[in-house]
């Protein structure tokens, strides 16, 4: 499982480290980012390529679990 942390980056850039992470071939990541913004991005590009999202608060930040 690849992990991504996007944490202080605005966007694109968090949707661009979980694009080259996808490009690995994984089934599975971690993309953990900070803001609102950065996990409805990420979370729309991801469920577009076929994953699954789930989002966990952690404290200030924000986990989303990518699945395939």
């Amino acid at each position: 499982m690849k992990k991504v942390d996007a944490r202080g980056l605005s966007c694109p850039e968090p949707v661009i480290r979980a694009k080259n992470a996808m490009e690995s071939g994984d089934k599975e990541y971690e993309i953990l980012v900070d803001n609102v913004v950065a996990k409805e991005n990420v979370s729309r590009f991801a469920t577009h390529q076929g994953y699954q999202v789930q989002a966990t608060e952690q404290g200030d930040d924000i986990l989303l679990r990518l699945t395939r």
